[in-house]
């Protein structure tokens, strides 16, 4: 039960962070020599948590999305799904927007290329946020995921397109290792394989190998393989992404869910290690630019885009209202984990990546707010 409960509220991934922090700012010579010393051959503790673990942190995430799109998902028929992908553009747009606009005025020529940074939400802190405030049923909290995912998915694609290594330009022919990767999970299929180990481990592991080899970054391989994992009948998303076992498990989707998120939940705590390890001091400019980027450009972007969806004669989710639509975009600014991830991936220069993840960092006090806020606005919890 305790360990459940430490899942629930996501406390390794905040317990990760924590002892990051600390080691950082008492020794960070022996914090560095931990994280990027090699384990074996040219592989350190950084590459194994962002370019392994967080593979299935993905896979996870789009087992969600495949629940909420099925027969019986809160976003199925796809016409529900119109809305939070507009809203999703609007979570993207905002910040990017908000970013060069505040950098233009406030910051410096060296800070522009921190704007993909401010794209990302955090799904494990948004979806836990979301719960408290709104209740597990309630039709926001499937509204929020499907953005979280979407927008940590651009992400990774800006990544790929806007922060690829200069010296090793991305390399088109491996790319068709996905199709192979596709073509046998497919098969695996149409052959009515129950197991998700040769999807995952043999599919799954040529896509990876295609991507890491194209020089794009392989967290979203499993992406690709997901979708093909059996799945047959309505969905079953009692089985929730921490892996809560309200429902029988009878799909093979279902046991990938059920078996594999208790590993990624736990595993959280090595990703905030390996990536919040950032000096105090390094707080400046940046850093309110990234925070105030994420939390006012991903509200306003959220809530402008939902709201042009409804005039479009798209609709909410039954039973979600505009104040609804307005705490979504404020947790939406919750940019911990990718946003971590793409500070990384922007800044070459060490203390511009401290700055830019100590913005990232700050937005874990929108839990203090947006509760406060919920009990202000008198939003109504949904649990059963």
């Amino acid at each position: 039960m305790v360990l459940e409960r430490c899942r629930e509220y996501s406390i390794p991934l905040i317990l990760g962070v924590i002892i990051s922090l600390i080691w950082t700012n008492v020794s960070i010579e022996s914090y560095h020599h931990f994280i990027h010393t090699p384990i074996f051959f040219n592989i350190d503790f950084h590459f194994l948590i962002n370019d392994i673990f967080m593979v299935f942190f993905f896979a996870i995430a789009g087992v969600e999305i495949l629940n909420s799109l099925s027969r019986g998902g809160a976003l199925n028929p796809i016409r529900k799904a119109v809305t939070p992908l507009m809203a999703t553009a609007g979570g993207v747009i905002g910040p990017i927007f908000t970013f060069f606009i505040l950098n233009y005025f406030f910051g410096s020529d060296e800070y522009i290329n921190g704007w993909g940074i401010c794209t990302a939400t955090d799904i494990a802190l948004a979806w836990l946020l979301a719960r408290i405030v709104f209740g597990k049923k309630h039709p926001a909290v499937s509204f929020l995921l499907l953005l979280a995912v979407a927008d940590d998915a651009i992400g990774l694609i800006i990544i790929a397109v806007f922060y690829s290594d200069p010296t090793e330009p991305v390399k088109p022919l491996w790319l068709l290792l996905i199709v192979v990767g596709m073509l046998i999970a497919w098969t695996l299929n149409r052959k009515r394989v129950k197991s998700y180990v040769p999807y995952i481990f043999g599919a799954g592991t040529i896509v990876w190998i295609g991507m890491y080899a194209a020089h794009l970054h392989p967290a979203l391989s499993l992406v690709f393989i997901v979708p093909f994992l059996p799945k047959k009948g309505v969905s079953t998303e009692l089985i929730d992404m921490h892996g809560v076992n309200d429902a029988p498990i009878h799909t093979t989707l279902n046991k990938f869910e059920h078996q594999i998120s208790p590993l990624v939940d736990y595993g959280l705590i090595f990703f905030g290690i390996s990536n919040a390890g950032v000096e105090l001091s390094q707080i400046s400019k940046l850093t309110w630019i990234v925070f105030a980027s994420l939390v006012i450009g991903k509200t306003i972007g959220i809530s402008l885009f939902t709201c042009h969806a409804v005039l479009l004669k798209f609709k909410l989710p039954e039973g979600m209202r505009a104040k609804d639509v307005f705490l979504t975009g404020l947790i939406g600014g919750l940019g911990l984990t990718v946003a971590l991830f793409v500070a990384s991936e922007a800044y070459s220069d060490v203390s511009l990546q401290g700055s830019a993840k100590m913005g990232a960092l700050f937005t874990i006090f929108l839990f203090i707010f947006v509760i406060a806020l919920g009990k202000i606005m008198r939003i109504k919890k949904i649990d059963n």
